[in-house]
């Protein structure tokens, strides 16, 4: 039996965003905090300079003419993208921030340039982005290293118009001080552009990322929102350069929200020391950082052993490096006393800096993790997992990451590789149209997103994450290995393998290579060795990989005894032997390449391959070969020498005694209290994650769910029908089962496009419901929705769906139904229901062929195998 894999695309939730300018929004602002101190510096000589939001609003406003005035008196045309660009050379300082604000306010974007930035990158930078004038600050020039370079202050001369600081202070004091109307500001012709940020460019050519103010308020609205700034919050920092996009949340983020900005110079940020005391004084609560300053400051506190310093600084940010796990331990192992969260936060300027993040609340989340997530995405943001051909790869596979929606900039100054920006082929809503290419490589675990640099060279094998790189390193590092290739076959599948291909230099067997293997390698990480006379190559000398994994596929197909798991009978009672064969055989045909040990009677399903789907399908397969064992039976058992002792044959099966488990899960009737959990299962098994909802991914928004759950949760919780699943361990719900009366189904007015899965199932079950089951009140149960929760492992899934289907089935009986109708679209559950709970099919349709109401195929890129089951069980 095929599975239909799950998709690699991730949406963040649709959140509403009303374009606004973030100039306009600080305006709107200075009724709540005019009194407030919006900014403050320490000269160096500890002397505090500060400008409340009344008198910063009021000299910006001011600037703001004196810009106008040049490029109206100068005649400063629009540059080739039709943008005013002011660009700015200026050291990090107030006065640098109120530039900033002035220039919006005038209607320009700025476009930092760094006053140590080479003579050459400067020059490429102001020739291509041809901005209307440079600020500058002439105490900030620095002179270059080679006098043929001519000087920044040359450059400006040249190629732009050059404005001082204090001539525009001095020109501004004769200015009004009102805010300036929308007529009297300058225009872009296509964007509502606020910054220029210069990244160095894949190619070393330093490119211009174009970023619109409403780019800039998606990204801060989600950051308001997912981390809102406490009521004990009152001083943020500015303390990354202004070329990195890092510094649109630490300056803008608190002047819309009333906090005051301490603008910290770069000589401080180079010293842990200086940098912590300055942190500690002000009560500073968030901070952004790279990793490697994250383990200088973590040094330096651990030399102090002072465990009240930064007990302030309540969330530290983790962007623009690698977080690795060692340290991430490490800063738990410091801030012990848990209210100190660790976020690991993803992007690049082309997409605003974040579009995903990861928050660690303690260290028990570090403790069996190989690597940091970079973890969800934002608001209104899709992150695709594509191949080669702009195909989202399978969950669980690496592919190059794309990014679609409300984060990404408007393309680059002069229009530079539009190959960047795409458009979406898989988009239907017009705001995720168009897609980013990252040149980044990750994967989705548990919803997750996992950074997987620039190659290939990782994959995840049976839930764990495994680097080809280090598997190959292994192989090629013994010394009867000649060349040895690893690779993975089809990650994810009920047939997946890790292989190394291996030519040697001596005679040494395939079993033999993986004994030494195993002594440098953990067990799932153990190649499956193919011994090989060459390796076969490209034209162009590279290894030809898919002819390796064509090989291994046509191989298997014709002689399924080269591949097959080693079976061991070692240890079984003779009067089992009959049924050891039939166990041990199916397992191997079920598990097949993908068996990591031999077959015996201490061998560990999961642990050796299995997994929820093919656990089901190992089940079934005992079934039609005369052998029952129970769902709760198998999965319970320690090794697949237990497994044969709970096997009876079919026609025992009601008089052998099975063992039972003790009861591990308790039911309890839908009520209130469980209505936050049910929201939180239901939305994290049906989001992105259900096999028909994933067509229509960017059409939808998790909050659906929540809408459509409020509508009908008076009439879920009052027809008592539906429950919730308790561990008994934890006391904690993990799962729900939501079931109506078929004939008794409240009518639901649907808003979202959600209403097109609900009427693709009422178009399988009303013909269904109405000429083929009992037609009254009372006869019909319809198990209408069913999540687990998303935490779950393989093995503890299959054992709460089976749970919940006996419960569901114990309700209808008590209930006096006549029989149970669902509609199954996942191959797991319509495994179950076929194989296990003996479920009659009364449809089995095709989910690409169905025409919607409107005309449209919304499930026409799903490929032929994927089918929905109409189930019923009569009592």
């Amino acid at each position: 039996m095929g599975s239909i894999p799950q998709l690699s695309v991730l949406k963040g939730p649709s959140r509403p965003l009303k374009p606004n300018f973030l100039h306009r929004i600080f305006e709107e602002n200075l009724q709540k905090y005019h009194e407030k101190i919006a900014l403050q510096m320490e000269d160096p000589d500890g002397k505090l300079r500060q400008h409340s939001y009344q008198s910063l609003n009021e000299k910006t406003n001011q600037l703001a003419r004196v810009i106008l005035k040049t490029i109206r008196e100068k005649q400063l045309p629009r540059n080739n993208d039709g943008d005013y660009i002011i660009a700015v050379c200026m050291k990090p300082s107030d006065e640098l921030v109120a530039i900033l604000l002035a220039i919006w306010k005038a209607g320009c974007a700025y476009l930092p340039i760094d006053p140590t930035f080479p003579a050459n990158r400067v020059e490429h930078i102001l020739r291509e982005s041809k901005p209307v004038a440079v600020i500058y600050s002439p105490d900030n020039n620095v002179q270059p290293q080679q006098q043929k370079q001519p000087q920044h202050n040359q450059l400006f001369d040249e190629l732009s118009h050059k404005l001082s600081v204090a001539s525009m202070q001095k020109a501004a004091e004769r200015e009004s001080k009102d805010n300036l109307k929308d007529d009297e500001c300058v225009k872009h012709l296509k964007d509502d552009l606020a910054i220029v940020l210069y990244t160095s460019g894949s190619t070393g050519v330093p490119k211009g990322v174009r970023l619109p103010h409403r780019v800039l308020l998606n990204r801060l609205q989600w950051q308001f929102k997912t981390f809102p700034y406490a009521p004990s919050e009152c001083v943020g920092v500015f303390k990354t350069a202004l070329t990195f996009v890092d510094s649109v949340s630490e300056i803008w983020g608190p002047l819309l929200n009333g906090l005051t900005v301490l603008v910290v110079p770069k000589c401080v940020t180079t010293d842990p020391e200086r940098l912590i005391a300055i942190l500690d004084k002000y009560k500073i609560e968030r901070l952004v950082l790279v990793p490697s300053l994250l383990r200088s400051m973590l040094m330096f506190l651990e030399l102090k052993n002072n465990k009240n310093q930064l007990n302030n600084l309540k969330i530290w940010v983790c962007s623009g490096e690698t977080l690795v796990v060692s340290l991430a331990q490490e800063f738990f192992d410091y801030f012990t006393n848990g209210d100190h969260i660790l976020c690991n936060f993803y992007g690049s300027t082309e997409i605003m800096g974040d579009v995903t993040y990861h928050v660690i609340s303690n260290k028990d989340q570090l403790q069996y993790a190989s690597k940091v997530p970079i973890g969800a995405p934002v608001d209104n943001t899709m992150l695709y997992l594509l191949d080669k051909d702009y195909r989202p790869v399978k969950a669980g596979e690496v592919g190059e990451l794309f990014v679609a929606g409300l984060n990404l900039a408007a393309g680059y100054v002069n229009n530079r590789d539009p190959e960047k920006f795409i458009s979406n082929p898989l988009a239907i809503d017009p705001t995720f149209s168009k897609l980013f290419r990252t040149g980044d490589f990750a994967s989705v675990e548990k919803g997750y997103l996992q950074y997987e640099g620039r190659t290939d060279s990782q994959v995840k094998i049976r839930g764990h994450r495994v680097d080809l790189s280090e598997v190959d390193k292994a192989v090629n590092s013994l010394q009867e290995v000649e060349k040895g290739v690893v690779l993975c076959y089809q990650p994810g599948e009920i047939n997946q393998a890790l292989l190394a291909f291996v030519t040697t230099t001596s005679r040494i067997t395939e079993n033999e290579i993986e004994g030494f293997l195993r002594e440098k390698l953990s067990n799932y990480m153990v190649p499956q060795v193919i011994l090989i006379e060459s390796i076969p190559l490209l034209v162009n000398g590279k290894i030809d990989r898919q002819a390796l994994l064509k090989m291994y596929e046509c191989t298997n197909n014709n002689d399924d005894s080269l591949f097959q798991a080693e079976i061991d009978y070692n240890g079984v009672p003779q009067k089992k032997m009959e049924a050891a064969k039939v166990l041990f055989e199916t397992v191997a045909q079920v598990l097949n390449r993908g068996a990591r040990a031999a077959i015996n009677v201490n061998a560990n399903f999961y642990e050796i391959g299995g997994n929820s789907l093919n656990s089901i399908f190992t089940i079934s397969n005992l079934k039609e070969k005369g052998y029952h064992v129970s769902i709760g039976d198998f999965i319970a058992a320690i090794d697949l020498g237990e497994v044969l002792e709970r096997m009876v044959k079919n026609d025992d099966e009601n008089q052998v005694e099975i063992k039972i488990q003790p009861k591990i899960y308790r039911t309890e009737m839908l009520g209130d209290k469980h209505k936050e959990d049910t929201i939180r299962i239901l939305t994290a098994s049906f989001f992105e994650k259900a096999d028909l909802e994933r067509w229509i991914i960017s059409e939808i928004a998790d909050t659906d769910y929540a809408e459509i759950l409020n509508v009908i949760w008076t009439d879920l919780v009052a027809k008592a029908l539906s429950f919730a699943t308790i561990s008994a361990d934890t006391g904690k719900c993990i799962a729900v089962a939501l079931n109506f009366d078929a004939h008794d189904e409240p009518a639901v007015e649907i808003t979202s496009k959600l209403t097109i899965v609900f009427e693709f199932l009422e178009f399988l079950e009303g013909p269904i419901r109405d000429n083929q089951l009992p037609n009254q009140v009372g006869d019909v149960l319809h198990s209408f929705m069913m999540g687990t929760d998303p935490g779950l492992s393989a093995k503890e899934n299959v054992a709460v769906i089976q749970y919940m289907e006996d419960e569901v089935l114990k309700l209808a009986q008590k209930r006096r139904f006549k029989g149970i109708m669902t509609t199954n679209t996942s191959p797991l559950t319509q495994q179950l229901g076929s194989s296990v709970f003996g479920y009659k099919t009364l449809l089995d349709y095709q989910v690409n062929e169905y025409v919607a109401p409107d005309n449209t195929k919304p499930f026409g890129l799903a490929p032929a195998s994927q089918r929905a089951i109409v189930h019923w069980k009569e009592l």
